[in-house]
C-alpha cells in the first residue's frame, strides 16, 4: 500500500492500515487505492500544522520568500499539469481537455496569489501627532482547515492553498474521499518546492470520519469550506464553540435571467453551457432560466433542441460534450429531484432518466433535462440539484424578473441578457447574488473575488479578499517620545 497520507513532512499510511478505491463514475474501473486517515491521524496532522506556525519557521518568511514558493508551484504544476490532469479525469469523470483547463486555472491562481504576495501588506495611519507612528500590519492567521469538493478537486482547493501560504498559514487539507488523487499530487508538488515541515499537511478519507477535529480543534484558527449547505451549516454550528474564523461557499440556485431584448442566439448558447457544463455539476451552474414571457416558446424549443443533442462520454470519448454524474447516490438523488419536480406541476420536456446507452452502462450518466412551467413555490426551483437539470420560469416586467431572481436562499451568482445597457445594470445591481453576468455566463478570473450572498456561504475566495482571509489585521501604535500621561494626580 502507497503512503498518502502527508503528516509533518513525511508520506505514510493510516495509523490502523485503513484503505479505500477510488472508483470512475465513467465504468467503475478503480482508478487509485489510497489510505483512509483515522481520528489519530487527523490530531497528528492539526499537531503538526500547529507546532510548525507556533514554532515560526514558516511565518519568519517574508511575503517575498513566501510569494516566490508559491510561483515555484506554480511552475511545477505547469511542468506536471498533464499528468494532474489525468489523474482529476480519473476521479471525477469529466473530460480529459476539461480536466486540462481545470489545471490551467489552477496554475493561474498560484500565479495570481504570488503576485499579490508581492504588494504592500499594512498602511501607516495619520494621527496628527509628529511623535506617534501608527502602522497597520497583516500577520499570518495561524492553522487552518481547508476542505474541498469532488467537483473541481484541485481548482477548489488551490484557492485555498495558494493564499494560505503566502500569507504564512500552516494547514491540513482535506479533499473529497470520491476525487482524492490531485490534492495528493498537489501536496508532492509543494514539498518540492521547499515548503518547510509541518506548514502542508494532507488528511485523506470521508468527512464522517475524519471531519470533526477539523472543525473542533481549538488549535485550528480558521475552517474554509466548498461544499454542501447542511455540512456548512454543521460546520458553523461546531465551529462556534471555540470561536474560529470561516470561509464557506456553500453553492446556489443561480438565476439566469433573459430579457426579450436579448441577443437571443447568443443567450440560448450560454444558457446550454451554463446549465449542462460537467453535467450540472457546477456550483454556479446557471439551472434556473428565467425568461421574458413574450420569448419563452422561442428560447425553450431552442434549448431542449439542444439539449437532446449533447453527446454524453467518459474522459477520453472525443466526440463527448460532458460526462457522468460523480456516483450512484448522485444520480439516485438528482433522478429524485426531477420525479418530485413532475409531482408538483413542472413540465418534463426532455431528459429526465438515467442514459440508456450501452456504452454508459457502467457509468452515472443522466440526460441533460429541461422542466418547464416552473414557479419559485416548487422546490426544484428552491433547491440545487447539482445535476443536468434546468428549471424554466417566465416573467413580464423588470421588477418582476428581479424578484424570482432574489426569491431564493441562495445568492451565489446570475446572469442577465439584454441589450439595453441601463436597464441590465439596473438589474445587475438589484440581484443579490456575489457574481453577476451581464450577456455572458461562467467566466472568472483569479483577481476577481469570488463568494456569495446569503445562504450561499461567508467571505470570499480569490481577488485580494481572498488572501485576506488568512491574514489577521493587528495595529501597532508607537510613542517615539514617551511621556507620563497625566491623567491622575500624583499625590507624592
Amino acid at each position: 500500500m502507497v503512503a498518502t497520507l502527508y503528516i509533518n513532512g513525511a508520506w505514510r499510511q493510516a495509523s490502523d492500515g485503513g484503505a479505500h478505491d477510488v472508483h470512475s463514475p465513467h465504468d467503475q474501473r478503480v482508478v487509485a487505492r489510497v489510505c483512509q486517515a483515522t481520528n489519530s491521524d487527523v490530531l497528528d496532522a492539526i499537531s503538526a500544522a500547529r507546532e510548525s506556525f507556533d514554532s515560526g519557521v514558516f511565518t519568519s518568511w517574508s511575503f517575498n520568500e513566501r510569494s516566490a514558493l508559491v510561483a515555484k508551484i506554480a511552475d511545477l504544476l505547469e511542468r506536471d499539469a498533464d499528468l494532474i490532469a489525468r489523474k482529476e479525469s480519473d476521479d471525477t469523470g469529466k473530460r480529459f481537455i476539461e480536466a486540462q483547463y481545470d489545471l490551467a486555472d489552477v496554475i493561474a491562481t498560484f500565479r495570481h496569489f504570488a503576485a499579490l504576495g508581492l504588494k504592500e501588506h499594512g498602511r501607516s495611519v495619520d494621527v496628527g501627532l509628529a511623535h506617534i507612528t501608527s502602522r497597520i500590519v497583516h500577520e499570518p492567521l495561524g492553522v487552518a482547515s481547508l476542505i474541498g469538493p469532488w467537483n473541481y478537486p484541485l481548482l477548489q482547493i488551490a484557492w485555498k492553498v495558494a493564499p494560505a501560504l503566502v500569507a504564512g498559514c500552516s494547514f491540513i487539507v482535506k479533499p473529497s474521499e470520491l476525487t482524492p488523487q490531485s490534492a495528493i499530487a498537489l501536496m508532492k508538488i509543494i514539498e518540492e518546492a521547499g515548503a518547510p515541515q509541518g506548514v502542508a499537511n494532507l488528511i485523506l478519507g470521508p468527512g464522517s470520519v475524519v471531519g470533526a477535529p477539523l472543525i473542533n480543534d481549538p488549535r485550528v484558527d480558521l475552517v474554509s469550506f466548498t461544499g454542501g449547505l447542511t455540512t456548512g451549516q454543521t460546520i458553523m454550528r461546531a465551529a462556534a464553540t471555540t470561536i474560529k474564523k470561516l470561509a464557506l461557499e456553500l453553492g446556489g440556485k443561480n438565476p439566469h435571467i433573459i430579457f426579450a431584448d436579448a441577443d437571443i442566439d447568443a443567450a440560448i448558447d450560454n444558457a446550454v453551457t451554463a446549465a449542462f457544463l460537467h453535467s450540472g455539476q457546477v456550483c454556479s451552474a446557471g439551472t434556473r432560466l428565467i425568461v421574458e414571457r413574450s420569448i419563452h416558446d422561442q428560447v425553450v424549443t431552442e434549448i431542449v433542441r439542444r439539449a437532446g443533442l449533447i453527446t454524453l462520454g467518459g474522459p477520453d470519448d472525443v466526440m463527448a460534450e460532458t460526462g457522468p454524474l460523480i456516483s450512484k447516490s448522485h444520480l439516485i438523488n438528482v433522478s429524485l429531484y426531477v420525479d418530485k419536480a413532475v409531482a408538483e406541476g413542472a413540465t418534463l420536456l426532455v431528459g429526465g432518466k438515467r442514459s440508456e446507452l450501452s456504452e454508459h452502462a457502467d457509468g452515472w450518466y443522466y440526460l441533460p433535462t429541461v422542466l418547464d412551467n416552473c414557479t419559485s413555490e416548487m422546490s426544484c426551483v428552491q433547491e440545487e440539484s447539482f445535476g443536468p437539470v434546468m428549471t424554466v420560469e417566465v416573467f413580464d416586467t423588470e421588477a418582476e424578473a428581479i424578484a424570482i431572481g432574489n426569491d431564493t436562499v441562495f445568492g451565489l451568482s446570475g446572469g442577465v441578457w439584454s441589450q439595453d445597457a441601463k436597464k441590465a445594470a439596473r438589474v445587475a445591481s438589484a440581484l443579490r447574488h456575489g457574481t453577476i453576468w451581464v450577456n455572458d455566463f461562467g467566466p472568472y478570473r483569479p483577481a476577481a473575488e469570488w463568494g456569495g450572498y446569503k445562504q450561499s456561504g461567508i467571505g470570499r475566495e480569490l481577488g485580494e479578499h481572498g488572501l485576506g482571509e488568512y491574514l489577521e489585521i493587528k495595529h501597532i501604535w508607537t510613542n517615539n517620545a514617551p511621556s507620563r500621561s497625566g491623567w491622575f494626580r500624583d499625590h507624592e
